[in-house]
Parts: structure tokens; sequence; C-alpha cells
């Protein structure tokens, strides 16, 4: 318990310490998505759709050490196209969620070029897109709560614009069937690239 207050502390502390000497910087973020779902079934077939995301973005970096956070809220389009096991027909379905990532992000390199890895949690809600799709003769659902871990990696330029490459690897069930157990992740590839003021 005690390790776990002192812990508690630091972080505290460092939250407190950071903004006091980090820079600070406001901007907009955007890309491509290339997602799937990772599916615990045998009978279906997930392959990638693409989608877009963009939305604001904050990051705040602790200057010399070039260790920061970076939060953002992304209207992000993910989804797969689903097809029974030997069938030659299949569904797309796309889904629009709100997501919400914060990663602790490292930079290092010359001022001018800098190349960065992040990692970190986020949690999405499902504001639009498809809701019911039906595949052999089920109707499948998309759930309106989703989260999973990201990790990235890219450069920045000129301290104002960042080129990257994020996988997303979700860790709920994002959707369900009514007719059989569905485990259904979603899963994906985002290149993005933000501007920042």
């Amino acid at each position: 318990m005690k390790k776990v207050t002192g812990l508690v502390l630091i972080i505290l502390m460092v939250f407190i310490a950071v903004p006091a000497k980090s820079q600070l910087k406001f901007g907009v973020k955007g890309g491509l998505n290339i997602s799937s779902v990772h599916l615990n079934s045998d009978i279906l077939k997930a392959d990638n759709v693409t989608g877009f995301q963009i939305g604001p973005m904050i990051e705040t970096t602790i200057p010399l050490v070039g260790i920061g956070l970076d939060a953002a809220i992304l209207y992000s389009q993910k989804g797969v196209d689903m097809k029974a096991e030997g069938s030659a027909s299949s569904t797309s379905m796309k889904t629009d969620y709100l997501d919400i990532p914060v990663n602790l992000k490292w930079k290092f390199g010359i001022p001018l070029v800098k190349a960065y890895l992040s990692a970190g949690p986020y949690v999405g809600f499902r504001v639009g897109g498809d809701k019911i799709w039906d595949v052999l003769g089920d109707q499948i659902k998309a759930k309106n709560f989703s989260a999973g871990l990201n990790f990235g990696v890219g450069a920045e330029l000129i301290s104002h614009l960042q080129i990257g490459v994020n996988y997303g690897l979700g860790l709920t069930d994002n959707y369900s069937s009514d007719k059989f157990d569905l485990n259904a992740k979603n899963r994906g590839w985002s290149i993005t690239a933000a501007i920042l003021f």
C-alpha cells in the first residue's frame, strides 16, 4: 500500500511540475484509418476497410527531456468487411466513434527534425454509422463504447508538423450477436498528420 501511495504522489508531483516548465501546443490532427475486427468466430471472416479521423489535439513536452503527453478528441471512422467462410459476397460495415486517446510521448533528435514514440489508452463512444448488419441471417450490432491501447511512431518537422503511424489494439468487445457468441474487437492502423500551433 505504501508503494502505491508513493507512486501516486510521484505522478501527482510530475503533473503539477510539468505545466510550469513544459511546452504546451494545440493543433489539429487527421488521417487515414485502415481498420478491421479481430473475431473469435470460424464462421465469419473479417477484412480491412478504410475510414478517416480528424479532430483537435493538445500536447505538452518537458524541454530537454523530450517526454510529455498528448491527447485528442477524434471523430474516427472504423469498421470491417465481413463475409461468411466460403462465401463470395461480403458486407461492409462502418461505425463512427468519438475517440479520446491520451498518450505518453517521447521525442528525440535535433530541433528541426525529431522522431517520436508514443503509447497510451483510448476510449471511444459510438456517435453514428452503421448500427445493425445482417450477416448469415443474423443481426450483428455495434456497441456504444470501446476502449483499447495505442502504439505510435512518427516524426516531427520544425516543431509544427507531425507525421506518424499508429496501431490501435481494441480491448473491449465492440459487436454482439443474438445467435452466437461473438467476440469482436476493433483493431487497425492509422496514418496521421498533425499541425501544431
